[in-house]
């Protein structure tokens, strides 16, 4: 099977953040053929189409390592049941200016993690359909809504719980598969 390049974008700002951990986490379960890379947004303005006509070059590094990705996996936590404004900030930057999307035919994939009982659900659903209409084909199941409980994972990735591990393990499988049969029909931008 082939060997994917995956951009991972962490919707949280907060260098402790609970996703940070999630990220850490599916980074070190993530099947061989899956080179895994953050892609950070932390340094990015505020998205004006003021910008379009001479964009910065943080907005242009960002969009090309989107670009350079054959997959992006988002790891995000919900605020006020939505996704945190700078990640939707992020995506805005990502698909200006009009006609240069970079997340067009990109596969993706979201999962999120929060102390609430129902994860990241309703913030999840708000970022689906952003996604859609950037034409970003999304692995729409396994669907993953992670509880964090305390010491469920380490700084370091390490997960205590050996369901939630396989859980995580299982998704990542998923999202390769999903990947490989998204890139086997859809044309990569080149």
């Amino acid at each position: 099977m082939t060997t994917y390049n995956v951009g991972y974008i962490i919707g949280s700002l907060a260098k402790g953040s609970i996703n940070r951990k999630l990220a850490k986490a599916l980074v070190k379960l993530a099947p061989d053929k899956l080179n895994m890379s953050e892609i950070s947004f932390a340094d990015l303005p505020l998205y004006s189409y003021d910008y379009d006509a001479d964009y910065p070059a943080v907005a242009q590094d960002f969009k090309a390592a989107i670009k350079r990705s054959d997959a992006i996996l988002i790891v995000t936590p919900e605020y006020n049941r939505s996704v945190p404004g700078g990640l939707k900030n992020a995506l805005d930057w990502a698909s200006r200016p009009y006609g240069a999307n970079v997340f067009k035919n990109k596969p993706t994939a979201v999962i999120g993690a929060s102390p609430g009982a129902i994860g990241t659900a309703v913030g999840q659903q708000t970022l689906r359909p952003i996604l859609g209409f950037l034409q970003a084909p999304q692995m729409n199941a396994v669907e993953a809504y992670i509880q964090f409980k305390p010491d469920l994972i380490d700084d370091d990735g390490n997960v205590s719980v050996p369901g939630t591990e396989q859980f995580l393990r299982d998704y990542m499988e998923a999202f390769h598969q999903h990947m490989a049969r998204v890139l086997t029909v859809l044309p990569r931008d080149a």
